[in-house]
């Protein structure tokens, strides 16, 4: 079992940056690769970011490409997700996500969020124009 607790997320106006963090607590954290999600209302769950159990690989979403950075320090087990020039479609509930199996080799791989075993709660990012 994994817990996963985000923070960070808050009020920002258009152009800012925010950046989160997930603890994770539980079973060994470096087995698990990472993800980040983000859910609008009435819309879809969202694929934002993973990152491999090392840090080596990457992978973004079309959307976030360029302007967010996904890193881990598995010394302190935490993930985090730095959000530069956001924007107010960026406003949603942005959820950290723990996955036993490897990400994979290709984006749409890694973006399949039904292969993520735990999930956190969610913290809110609000972006103002």
């Amino acid at each position: 079992q994994v817990q996963l607790v985000e923070s960070g997320g808050g009020l920002v106006q258009a152009g800012g940056s925010l950046r989160l963090s997930c603890a994770a607590s539980g079973r060994t954290f470096s087995n698990y690769a990472m993800g980040w999600f983000r859910q609008a209302p009435w819309t879809e769950r969202e694929f934002v970011a993973a990152i491999n159990w090392s840090g080596g690989s990457t992978y973004y979403g079309d959307s976030v490409k360029g302007r967010f950075t996904i890193s881990r320090d598995n010394a302190k087990n935490m993930v985090f997700l730095q959000m530069n020039s956001l924007k107010p479609e960026d406003t949603a509930v942005y959820y950290c996500a723990a996955r036993l199996t490897g990400l994979g080799t290709t984006t749409q791989a890694a973006s399949v969020s039904g292969r993520y075993n735990y999930w956190g709660q969610g913290t809110q990012v609000t972006v103002s124009s």
